[in-house]
């Protein structure tokens, strides 16, 4: 059997448990070599315990899991592994690969010095082929999902692009003729000559926008940490300085910190701030209010108008692309503005949501990763 002291009466120990389990059991000296091993392990490997004992368990081992198990073994005796359960590769008979769940426990004398090994296998070669299957799937309709949407990417970007230019001769013959003719064209004409302009004003912001939503989807996020106090501020300037005749309070509380992408960032600000901004044109100022509060690992900033508000019971359409909650009259846009919001929030593992009452304003909340406090400004 073996010479190393106080294994034979641990082998007789184990023996009739071996012989009666399904599982594949075996006894391994602390050399690494099968000293017994049941009838379940001869199926499992097609070896019979003739072929096996003696020999070293590597020598069955795939080769790429070699150095592993050597690692196994000797975490296993000094006592830094107390016990493993992990899946490795063994070498059928026929040459196959097997994949055996392992569970490997040290027997030790009364003074604590490692005996033997006692091992559990069990063949999992048809689950992990099973969920090989499943990942090879998963990666397969990833990389068609990718493929499709830089199919659908290329063609919005060749579209945009071919549309511009008659876009820009839209505009520029418009506004030649305004200039040149415009004291010969009689009311009607006018209107129908400011229609055209303000159609074509309309499709190059709306390209504008679909450009920014691609670049949205697609862009790298470089996060660090954004002060997003900074940013609002930022926004604010450069609203008042487009509409320096109109009154205006623009309150930021100061030292917002979030992780993300600024650029990113800074649109989502310009997108709920400059909609705060529009929908506060019927009254005789805009007050905007943006404060926030850490909670957990979140930081949650809320943007507070005192426009024209929105009925709730069509929220569920806020954030979707092109619906719109207002006509162009009371400053509705192309109708990508909060889809764009909603998917920077979703790229930085964040939210947003809004509540809101016709005539009584609107709070936009986000919910974005705070900076961890131990790296947070003083």
């Amino acid at each position: 059997m073996s010479d190393t002291p106080g294994l034979d009466t641990g082998v007789d120990r184990f023996r009739l448990a071996m012989d009666a389990s399904g599982i594949g059991m075996a006894i391994v000296d602390l050399q690494g070599c099968w000293v017994e091993v049941n009838p379940a392990f001869e199926r499992m490997f097609g070896y019979s315990a003739n072929e096996v004992v003696g020999k070293p368990a590597v020598a069955f081992t795939h080769p790429d899991d070699v150095p592993l198990s050597r690692g196994y073994l000797r975490g296993l005796i000094d006592g830094s592994i107390p016990v493993l359960d992990a899946q490795k590769r063994y070498l059928h008979r026929s040459g196959d690969t097997v994949w055996a769940h392992v569970n490997v426990s040290v027997m030790r004398d009364e003074g604590g010095e490692p005996l033997f090994l006692l091992a559990q296998l069990r063949d999992v070669s048809e689950q992990h082929a099973a969920e090989l299957a499943l990942q090879s799937r998963a990666d397969a309709e990833h990389a068609a999902r990718d493929a499709s949407n830089r199919q659908l990417q290329l063609f919005a970007d060749a579209v945009a692009h071919d549309l511009r230019a008659p876009l820009r001769s839209i505009e520029s013959f418009s506004a030649l003729l305004a200039d040149r003719a415009g004291e010969r064209l009689d009311e009607t004409d006018r209107d129908y000559l400011a229609r055209i302009r303000s159609a074509a004003a309309r499709m190059s912001s709306l390209l504008s926008a679909l450009n920014d939503l691609s670049y949205i989807t697609r862009t790298e996020l470089k996060p660090v940490d954004v002060d997003l106090s900074l940013l609002a501020d930022w926004v604010g300037a450069e609203l008042q300085d487009a509409e320096p005749q109109r009154l205006a309070e623009i309150r930021v509380q100061p030292r917002m910190h979030v992780i993300g992408d600024e650029r990113l960032l800074k649109l989502m600000l310009s997108h709920l701030m400059g909609n705060a901004w529009k929908f506060s044109q019927e009254r005789e100022s805009v007050h905007i209010d943006v404060r926030g509060e850490r909670r957990g690992e979140l930081m949650r900033i809320e943007i507070r108008d005192q426009g024209i508000g929105f009925d709730m019971r069509y929220a569920h359409k806020l954030f979707e692309p092109f619906q719109r909650l207002h006509g162009p009259d009371q400053g509705g846009g192309h109708g990508l503005g909060l889809a764009m919001v909603r998917r920077i929030a979703e790229r930085h593992r964040g939210s947003v949501g809004a509540q809101s009452r016709p005539e009584a304003g609107s709070t936009f909340t986000l919910e974005l990763p705070a900076v961890p406090v131990a790296e947070e400004c003083a």
